[in-house]
């Protein structure tokens, strides 16, 4: 390897924070969050269009709320007219607000996770690009000849890659063509 060559740790690079090591395998921590999951009862997974279109129908700022269960214990009436005693909706409340605080916890570990396998992720393209770029220099020299067909094989899927990411690239100008040309007159892939 020559004195110009950077090989550089790719845990020592200052860009790349480090995640944080961890005590339990991914595998374990599934089973742990199944095992969570069913204890849990009442899990109800929405589309994001549920979701969103549920969270239109939520309006009561928790002022109003609050006033609103008052009048529902303030006159049995009231009670009787919506199917519900004061202290239950009290209680479904403190219920929900309890439960936004497990979706939060969730959430938050959820970019932890997604952010530490992004770490990762990096990591492991810095040394792809090293291992290449070393391998590269090395398949020059016959006696490391045995690299040839590994360097010519990442060039070829580059390339493939690179000729794949042209061709979806959406709204790109190599791409676009007037309504006038036919099918087939521009390098666009075909519907």
């Amino acid at each position: 390897m020559s004195t110009n060559e950077k090989t550089t740790d790719p845990s020592s690079v200052p860009d790349i924070p480090q995640p944080a090591p961890t005590t339990l395998a991914p595998e374990e921590i599934v089973d742990q969050l199944r095992a969570i999951s069913t204890r849990m009862g009442e899990v109800t997974p929405l589309t994001a269009a549920q979701r969103k279109a549920l969270r239109g129908r939520i309006r009561t700022p928790n002022p109003i709320l609050q006033a609103s269960i008052n009048v529902i214990g303030a006159l049995d009436n009231v009670s009787q007219a919506v199917g519900q005693p004061a202290d239950q909706v009290r209680s479904l409340q403190s219920e929900a607000n309890r439960w936004t605080a497990v979706e939060d916890e969730l959430r938050t570990m959820l970019n932890g996770v997604s952010g530490a396998n992004l770490i990762r992720r990096l990591r492991i393209d810095v040394l792809a690009a090293q291992a290449y770029t070393i391998g590269s220099q090395l398949a020059r020299d016959p006696a490391h000849a045995i690299l040839v067909p590994h360097v010519e094989e990442i060039k070829r899927l580059k390339r493939f890659s690179r000729r794949k990411k042209a061709a979806q690239a959406p709204g790109s100008p190599a791409l676009e063509q007037p309504e006038t040309e036919g099918p087939g007159t521009s390098g666009s892939p075909k519907a």
